[in-house]
């Protein structure tokens, strides 16, 4: 039997404390969506249908091409943030839960890392 207070055995024993920071962080990457879906899709929607000519023009201007960058980016962000609190909260199996949460982060980095070079590609080519 020690003679430490209730507070004292269970210090250092509760959450990482990292909950809150990934809580606000998805909630960030939310807001922000929806004015990059906004700049991002109605320019892209306007040259639907008018052929490759269009879309390289589209994003050949740098304001497009950035707006597309960082749609991609936050994006990609927010599904992975996203996807890591589902693993963690439904995958009970740890060694299983560790094999999906780094396919998520490896599957939605590849995802960005391929929109921002098709972008940039079309971007400094042009």
């Amino acid at each position: 039997m020690g003679y430490k207070t209730d507070f004292a055995r269970v210090q250092g024993l509760g959450t990482a404390g990292d909950g809150a920071h990934h809580w606000w962080l998805h909630r960030i990457s939310a807001v922000a969506m929806i004015p990059l879906t906004l700049l991002f899709i109605f320019p892209f929607a306007r040259t639907l249908g008018n052929g490759y000519e269009a879309m390289i023009a589209t994003y050949s201007n740098f304001g497009h091409a950035l707006v597309a960058v960082l749609f991609f980016l936050v994006g990609f962000w927010h599904l992975a943030m996203g996807l890591q609190v589902v693993i963690e909260d439904y995958v009970p199996h740890k060694p299983t839960r560790v094999v999906l949460l780094l396919g998520n982060t490896l599957f939605n980095g590849a995802l960005a890392v391929a929109g921002i070079l098709a972008v940039a590609t079309i971007l400094f080519r042009a």
